[in-house]
């Protein structure tokens, strides 16, 4: 927090590092260390702030998949097993924190009959039928999009991976802005709403990471269908849970991570001649 931080930067560009840190350790498993004058590492992020650097964190997350990919593709071991390593790869890193939050949205909003009934099913740490159906779906679109786009643009799927995660994380702050917390008690209250200026600073970044995979190769016309696809998919999700449960969890943030990534490499794949 801010409070915990020092009134002089510890180093330039402090506050951006502190906020980027605090992305990898909230979204995955990695051991971030403190940085020089961050204070508690371990406390609570703010996300009025902290989502400015989530395009960059989701760059750093998708990097050591993105590397799986390209190695098992070019020790010849074929667009699916190559796709496969890769997408569990990033499962590792993350620790399955949003196919956790997709498989919970999908149980809850599919079994319960009411509000109260889903949020509680949400909060179960069981898996349910569908939420295993949700899962399997959802790894299989993102491996067969990664294999496609192997056979159709070779090691351009490497940035087009790193580039839909960067996209995704930015997109499922969707329901952060446009929906209150469900739960007074959940970690999305805890957290906060992102703030205005955290907003645009992330949106620059993700336009920025996406001219960047233009000038990497992938066709522009895929990248504008990445960014308009992943958009649309985490407002559907949004919809939906305005719908089901009259507002957001933390398990609807990660659906929409998980949607806005599928529909960004199915949009690159669309764009891509066969």
């Amino acid at each position: 927090m801010d409070s915990e931080r020092p009134d002089e930067p510890a180093f330039p560009g402090a506050g951006l590092a502190y906020d980027g840190a605090a992305c990898l350790r909230f979204y995955s498993r990695l051991p971030v260390p403190a940085l020089p004058g961050e204070g508690d590492p371990h406390a609570p992020p703010d996300f009025t702030r902290v989502p400015r650097m989530l395009p960059l964190a989701g760059l750093v997350l998708a990097l050591p998949g993105a590397v799986v990919l390209l190695a098992a593709w070019g020790l010849g071991l074929g667009p699916f097993l190559a796709a496969t390593l890769a997408v569990a790869t990033g499962a590792l890193i993350t620790g399955a924190l949003h196919e956790d939050g997709l498989a919970d949205v999908a149980d809850g909003f599919g079994g319960g009959t009411t509000r109260e009934r889903r949020l509680e099913i949400m909060r179960d740490s069981r898996i349910g039928a569908y939420g295993g159906v949700a899962l399997v779906l959802a790894l299989a679109l993102r491996i067969g999009a990664l294999a496609t786009l192997l056979d159709r643009v070779d090691a351009g799927a490497a940035v087009a991976l790193v580039l839909a995660a960067a996209l995704s994380r930015t997109a499922a702050l969707a329901p952060m802005v446009l929906l209150d917390p469900a739960r007074r008690d959940g970690a999305a209250a805890a957290v906060g709403r992102p703030g205005h200026p955290a907003l645009m600073v992330a949106g620059t970044l993700a336009f920025a990471l996406a001219l960047l995979a233009a000038l990497l190769g992938l066709p522009f016309g895929g990248i504008v269908l990445m960014l308009v696809l992943s958009g649309l998919g985490a407002l559907a999700v949004t919809a939906l849970a305005r719908r089901r449960i009259g507002g957001q969890t933390g398990d609807v943030i990660g659906a929409c991570q998980q949607v806005a990534e599928i529909a960004a490499l199915l949009g690159l794949v669309a764009a891509v001649p066969a």
